[in-house]
């Protein structure tokens, strides 16, 4: 069994300076890493991407299990990693769970990466 991702603090904006700026300390690489190990899974990114590409911004459990073809629960042991590293948010809607990327987590996560990239 994988082991479980230590939680990351998601109130906090993303660790440290792009990679590229200096040496990385040990608890900015670790910290980067948990975030990295959450959206290195295929179902994950799948899921990252219906949720980025979602009409309506918000989307039911029910519906990103039926598009990727896992049971709800399965479904929602993965969003309870990406939401663990701040990827993404949830809110309960009656019986019903709504997700949507935080697009803010992903663009600092890419201005650590490549601080030039999509400019």
């Amino acid at each position: 069994m994988p082991k479980a991702l230590p939680v990351v603090d998601v109130s906090a904006p993303i660790c440290c300076d792009p990679v590229s700026a200096a040496p990385m300390a040990d608890a900015d690489a670790l910290e980067l890493a948990l975030r990295l190990k959450a959206l290195a899974d295929p179902v994950r990114i799948k899921l990252m991407s219906l949720l980025l590409t979602s009409e309506d911004g918000a989307v039911c459990t029910c519906d990103l299990a039926a598009a990727v073809g896992l049971a709800e629960s399965t479904v929602s042991h993965h969003l309870t990693q990406l939401r663990k590293a701040g990827m993404a948010e949830s809110q309960r809607r009656g019986m019903n769970v709504y997700h949507r990327a935080r697009t803010d987590a992903l663009d600092a996560l890419r201005v650590v990466l490549d601080p030039n990239c999509c400019r």
